[in-house]
């Protein structure tokens, strides 16, 4: 057994990475206390997007079984500010669970999310290594299809991505690294990436508190519940098992809220190190430009 080694990043009392539990856990318990605002059907290789004002939950839902779900997010009001995967890898985990958060890039860094329940959190690790809802790979797209396979396929999840976020002005260079839920991943002993079958049965879900505006957008992988082989010699269509995911989104009770204010970005004024250029008549101060 590998020796356990501290992380490098920790969440000291007090510091932006120690999460309130208490609070979250309210608002996960209280589920009797919310007002449905919306329902969203996801069809099998499809993207959607959402828009989740912050103080809202919504969850994503295996309606029909496994399914994997690659999830993007955006400040709704500044869709330059989004989820960060590499940043939140480091601050939380490859895999994310209930009380993590995630965190959006620079120079923004801020939590825009936090897990609030999720029914496969009892997955734990196992014996492949395996853990869900990964950060480590990304989204499928159909430019590495053209590069294994020499051949175009255009509903890969970047693509279903890319069409669900186009009624909001976005683009394809605004699809980035996903949060991929409900998939089951980890690092063999190659250190090389690998997908196992999405262990989600009907009715699971992964749920989350917006922290700041969002809008969201997930794509129903082409893969299934990658089940089957998608590269190799034994490599087939899995639509077979490919199933829709559903999109619940909540506005919980006021009095749940109390306390709570939208997180603030780090106040890093600084010039990166880059000093202000003195000109020759500088010293001067009656000349006039």
């Amino acid at each position: 057994m590998t020796e356990f080694y501290p992380a490098a990043y920790q969440a000291n009392k007090g510091s932006a990475l120690d999460v309130d539990r208490d609070f979250y856990q309210k608002i996960a318990d209280a589920s009797d206390k919310r007002e449905l605002v919306e329902a969203i059907h996801v069809p099998i290789r499809t993207g959607q997007a959402w828009v989740v004002p912050a103080g809202h939950v919504f969850r994503i839902v295996a309606k029909e079984g496994a399914q994997v779900g690659d999830l993007n997010m955006w400040n709704l009001h500044n869709p330059r500010e989004r989820m960060w995967a590499s940043r939140t890898r480091q601050l939380q985990g490859a895999h994310v669970s209930t009380f993590d958060r995630l965190w959006s890039n620079l120079p923004f860094l801020r939590p825009i999310a936090t897990i609030t329940a999720d029914s496969l959190a009892d997955y734990g690790v196992d014996e492949h290594g395996g853990r869900v809802h990964d950060l480590l790979g990304t989204r499928c797209d159909p430019y590495v299809n053209k590069l294994l396979t020499g051949e175009d396929f255009d509903f890969h999840c970047h693509s279903n991505l890319t069409r669900a976020v186009m009624p909001y002005g976005l683009t394809e260079f605004d699809v980035h690294d996903v949060l991929n839920v409900f998939q089951c991943t980890g690092l063999n002993s190659d250190d090389m990436y690998f997908m196992k079958a999405c262990p989600a049965k009907k009715g699971d879900y992964l749920e989350f508190f917006a922290e700041i505006d969002l809008l969201c957008a997930i794509s129903t992988c082409p893969g299934g519940d990658l089940s089957v082989a998608l590269w190799g010699p034994e490599a087939e269509d899995p639509l077979k098992v490919c199933r829709p995911l559903g999109i619940e989104i909540y506005k919980v009770d006021e009095s749940l809220l109390k306390g709570w204010e939208q997180p603030k970005s780090p106040a890093y004024k600084g010039n990166h190190g880059m000093p202000f250029p003195k000109w020759e008549d500088q010293a001067d101060t009656n000349k006039v430009c």
